[in-house]
């Protein structure tokens, strides 16, 4: 037994052990394995409170954007809202015009005729005159002829314009 390695090394391995009691090499060890467990337990409380403020940025950031959204189809819809009206009004307008201008035409067209009219009249009323005159002048002579004619000539001409 005192030959075998295994013995030997156990040996040395309890000598070790208590060599590193004796000095507290131990309390050493468990100090900074207790350093090390503190560090790391504040980078994770670090890194949760980091996640945690990424988290709460997102969502900040998730609520603005979605109401931007909101507020970009709210002036969309306005501005339709507002083109559907102006083009209505635009039709209502062209629609105001076009009855003037009809309103207007018809006004000239219904004065064009009433002048036609009395052209056709005026025309008729010369002519009748001319006849007349025409026709008293071979039957009738003389001075009651003339008067006659004259009367006759005022009469038609005042009847017929």
């Amino acid at each position: 037994m005192l030959y075998q390695a295994e013995f030997w090394v156990a040996v040395a391995f309890v000598l070790l052990m208590a060599v590193f009691a004796y000095f507290g090499i131990h309390q050493t060890v468990l100090k900074a394995l207790d350093n090390r467990a503190a560090r790391i337990k504040a980078e994770l409380d670090e890194a949760r409170r980091l996640r945690d403020e990424a988290a709460k940025l997102l969502a900040e950031y998730k609520a603005r954007h979605a109401k931007a959204e909101g507020e970009a189809q709210e002036i969309i819809a306005s501005a339709k809202a507002e083109a559907e009206r102006i083009a209505t009004e635009a039709k209502a307008k062209l629609e105001d015009f076009v009855a003037r201008r009809t309103k207007t035409a018809e006004g000239k067209i219904a004065l064009a005729e009433a002048q036609a009219l009395a052209d056709v009249r005026a025309a008729a009323a010369t002519a009748a005159v001319t006849a007349a005159s025409a026709i008293l002048s071979r039957s009738v002579q003389g001075s009651v002829a003339d008067d006659l004619l004259a009367k006759g000539i005022a009469e038609v001409k005042a009847k017929l314009n």
